[in-house]
């Protein structure tokens, strides 16, 4: 037997948005963060699409998109200390994409921001794999080809997801905190990947 064929990586264009963003919603689809934010599964089904779109087209150079081929596992990054445009803007793109939902959606983004590291870090906000293609190491792929794009710079993330901190493990991430979002929020692992 030879060795398995390495899964492509590239950076995602303008043009795979649709494709990303389906994906995205189907791995997100019961993630403990989206259902508490959007407790409803038919109002989640119909503002999630619109949140990853809001979520792609904020994740721009010097960030990276990064895609398999097909799209079926995506992840997106923040540059070191390039914060996310804050004011009316921005409240009003979240407004757009979460509907009634914006003050849970907020105090989220609040509390993620609150326990970001001091040091510069890059920041895997988002990495997701379909559903119908997970267990095929297409979300390893992609989150390893961002780590290896940053080289030995610091990486940071966060997840809500009880079975992903043993899968970010496996790819040089340590949990630095545990802590939940007030108000009756989910329970998140932040998780950093230090510089080597």
């Amino acid at each position: 037997m030879g060795k398995p064929t390495p899964i492509e990586v590239r950076e995602a264009t303008p043009a795979d948005q649709p494709r990303v963003v389906a994906t995205l919603t189907r791995a997100f689809a019961e993630d403990p963060v989206v259902a508490w934010i959007f407790p409803d599964p038919p109002v989640r089904a119909r503002r999630m699409p619109r949140v990853f779109d809001m979520f792609f087209a904020g994740t721009a150079p010097p960030g990276m998109r990064l895609v398999t081929p097909d799209c079926t596992a995506a992840t997106l990054w923040h540059a070191p200390n390039t914060p996310e445009q804050g004011g009316l803007r921005a409240a009003w793109r979240i407004w757009r994409a979460a509907g009634s939902a914006f003050f849970r959606f907020k105090r989220i983004g609040d509390a993620v921001e609150a326990h970001f590291p001091p040091q510069p870090f890059w920041y895997l906000h988002i990495a997701g794999a379909d559903p119908a293609h997970q267990g095929e190491g297409l979300g390893a792929a992609v989150v390893q080809a961002g780590l290896d794009r940053i080289g030995n710079a610091t990486a940071y993330l966060e997840t809500a997801n009880p079975a992903n901190p043993g899968f970010y493990a496996k790819l040089g991430f340590r949990v630095r905190d545990e802590w939940d979002v007030p108000g009756g929020g989910p329970h998140f692992w932040s998780m950093i990947r230090p510089q080597n």
